[in-house]
């Protein structure tokens, strides 16, 4: 625990403008970042006595270990940078919201030839119109499915209308009016994409125009006496009005806004949207976050605003915007808003009438959220809790392990040897930092030296991380793959044995200019506006576990410790899970220790073992598909992919172009006759295939076709 007093800056130090701070803490992590008018009055705050700060607060100056700051000229870029940052670092006493699920859309993909309607999840993508979120993707289809009578837009993946155009016929959709079938020519890609934005623009709440223009074109039929026209007609108005009824209207005035609202304890918050497009409510979402930080209602509904519209721009951003509270930077955050949407935006508190009422809805719902949310996760909570603390007592561990590492190996006969890292913290999964190794330092099978291998290269990449910023004690020496001493330098620029380059310059960006400029200042040294070497990112390897956990008994255990200790780490628990009797097993112990089959520590674990063996079991496969799919054409060199399907599908498989001359190669079109010796000659060296056997009647199957490069 750091005194907040010996990183505090000197008086005058700190300028009198706005700006955005960052804490460290001493392995140079970025662990809270925050925005401010004025820097020193904000920064001051957190530099009083201990016991008259908030208990989180204190809890974040304890843990910190230096703090800087960059100056900017508005409260609007402040603000902006402020969100760059918490995206960048994931400071761990921000307030983040999490979301349970991945919200349904419904998106046409206007930056297609002829523009998609179809349900997407995920990172929104450009060109492409969304509508929504939605609580459930079926309840996409069903609108879709209504809307398709009347706007008959392709819903189809890219494989189905390859396939359709190929066929000369369309799929179902097309023979019962329900697409336009572009991919046989039934109508032009122009008249298609106006089909497609005629369909946006009734989902965005422009309903009365095409409501009226079908009921126009039904009373025409009608007078007409074209009576099957006209019942179509009317069929079609319907399902348009059925689609509109499942979104009914909540604003009279259709209005475009979004509403959020909060529910709160003293330990996490809740926070709804609702949606409201020309009146109706299009979609719905929730989020909810540990309160990990001390704020205020105005701060939460800021963090909200930052989260939901921070890659958001145009349209996605309402004309209003409804909350419960106005943030303190009011200004900044609606200038910030207006900016995103390329106009005005009004942020404000609804006070009486229709907006009112639908607030308190959107209130209520957040408040059922908090307590779903409370009922799941108390049980949760109190379950990896006790599970961390069993663990400690049976390991004899000095404290709960908030860090697991797990490693396993994992080969097939001794083929394509590879090794995983999970990493677990608070008993959770962080799938960010998993990693994968490649065993290079030997061939074929020896669990036990891979994982001397794998252990010794993820720790020297932690050593290299902890020379880079100062922290690393040189009584631990680091030493190469036959255990003499090196450089832990020379860890990241590949010259250790045993150690991956590559992996060792993923690690994290070294010294580099910082993106404002020499308007940063470092607050725990002299203000000279120099740039700290670490930049604050999370990076690869660079925080250490509490407990090293790995796949196997005895063995693998002692491997492991060997690895440690030839580095000089000694803080570093280790213990082993034997798959057989799910022992667990300690570095030295002749006898394993055996945790009741009921205890919860066993059973996470069971489940860190488990994801590091599923992880790495995955990687292995992938690279064994990978190898098994190569090509004796893979060597030739400068022979494209669309040169190689042109020889498989000119001959019809690879036995076969084996057998051709050069000459014969060399009437495939595209084809010299240098390219062609080439291939002849890379096909004579590879080995032909075995033949695949008829496992029923054991029969030879000739490779006459099919084989594919």
């Amino acid at each position: 625990m750091a005194d907040p007093s010996s990183y505090r800056p000197k008086p005058g130090q700190i300028p009198d403008t706005p700006g955005v701070y960052k804490f460290r803490d001493d392995h140079r992590r970025v662990i809270y970042v925050g925005k401010a008018k004025s820097l020193r009055q904000r920064l001051a705050n957190y530099f009083q006595p201990l016991a008259s700060l908030h208990p989180r607060t204190a809890t974040m100056v304890t843990t910190a270990a230096s703090v800087e700051w960059t100056v900017v000229s508005t409260e609007v870029e402040a603000l902006q940078l402020e969100y760059s940052w918490i995206k960048e670092y994931d400071p761990r006493f921000n307030v983040k919201y999490r979301d349970d699920k991945s919200y349904p859309y419904l998106a046409v993909t206007l930056n297609e030839e002829f523009p998609r309607v179809q349900v997407m999840r995920g990172h929104k993508k450009k060109g492409v119109r969304y509508f929504g979120p939605y609580a459930h993707a079926w309840a996409i289809r069903e609108t879709v499915d209504l809307m398709l009578r009347v706007f008959p837009v392709r819903t189809c993946s890219a494989g189905v209308f390859r396939n359709a155009a190929s066929a000369g016929r369309p799929c179902l959709l097309g023979y019962i009016g329900k697409c336009s079938a572009p991919c046989v020519g039934r109508v032009t890609p122009d008249e298609h994409r106006e089909l497609a934005e005629e369909f946006c623009d009734f989902m965005a709440g422009r309903t009365g125009t095409y409501i009226r223009r079908l009921e126009k074109q039904m009373m025409a039929a009608a007078e007409e006496m074209e009576y099957e026209k006209a019942a179509r007609l009317r069929d079609d108005i319907e399902a348009l009005r059925r689609a509109m009824e499942k979104n009914a209207v909540v604003l009279a005035d259709a209005t475009d806004a979004d509403l959020i609202a909060l529910a709160e304890d003293e330990l996490e918050a809740a926070v709804q949207i609702f949606h409201v497009r020309g009146g109706r409510v299009r979609g719905q979402r929730g989020w909810v976050t540990d309160k990990v930080e001390a704020v205020s209602t105005a701060d939460l509904v800021e963090h909200a605003l930052q989260q939901l519209y921070g890659e958001e721009s145009g349209d996605a951003v309402p004309k209003e915007v409804l909350v419960p509270a106005v943030p303190e930077d009011a200004e900044a955050v609606t200038l910030w808003l207006s900016g995103r949407r390329g106009s005005q935006v009004s942020l404000r508190v609804p006070q009486r009438g229709d907006k009112k009422d639908l607030m308190e809805t959107v209130a209520r719902n957040a408040q059922q959220a908090l307590v779903l949310h409370k009922t799941k996760r108390a049980s949760d909570l109190t379950t990896r809790s006790r599970a961390l603390e069993e663990i400690a007592e049976a390991l004899d561990l000095d404290s709960a392990p908030l860090r697991i590492e797990c490693f396993d190996i994992s080969h097939l006969q001794g083929d394509d040897v590879v090794a995983s890292m999970v990493v677990f913290e608070d008993g959770l999964p962080r799938k960010s930092e998993y990693r994968r190794f490649q065993i290079k330092g030997f061939e074929g099978q020896d669990d036990v030296r891979s994982m001397h291998e794998v252990i010794s290269r993820r720790f020297k990449r932690y050593l290299a991380e902890k020379e880079k910023t100062g922290e690393w004690d040189q009584e631990g020496v680091a030493v190469d793959a036959e255990g003499d001493a090196v450089d832990a330098g020379a860890v990241a620029d590949g010259s250790v044995d045993g150690v991956d380059p590559a992996d060792a310059l993923r690690a994290g960006p070294g010294p580099g200019p910082d993106a404002v400029g020499p308007r940063h200042a470092n607050g725990s040294g002299p203000a000279s506006g120099e740039v700290p070497a670490d930049d604050g990112r999370p990076k690869r390897f660079a925080y250490p576990p509490q407990l090293v956990v790995v796949d196997g008994g005895q063995p693998q255990v002692a491997a492991a410790r060997r690895a440690l200790d030839e580095l000089g780490i000694d803080d570093i628990a280790v213990c082993g899970l034997a798959k057989r009797l799910e022992e667990v097993w300690l570095p030295g112990d002749d006898d394993p220790v055996v945790l009741p089959r009921s205890s919860e520590g066993l059973y996470l674990l069971q489940r860190v073992r488990d994801t590091a063996h599923d992880f790495a079991i995955r990687y292995q496969r992938s690279k064994r598909n990978k190898r098994v799919r190569t090509s004796p054409l893979d060597a030739v060199p400068g022979l494209g992919d669309t040169r190689k399907q042109a020889l498989i599908k000119h001959f019809g498989s690879v036995k076969r172009l084996r057998q051709a001359t050069i000459e014969q190669i060399c009437e495939v079109p595209g084809m010299g006759r240098k390219t062609a010796e080439a291939v002849a000659v890379a096909l004579a060296q590879a080995a032909p295939a075995a033949p695949a056997v008829n496992t029923a009647t054991g029969e030879i199957i000739e490779d006459d076709g099919g084989s594919t490069a």
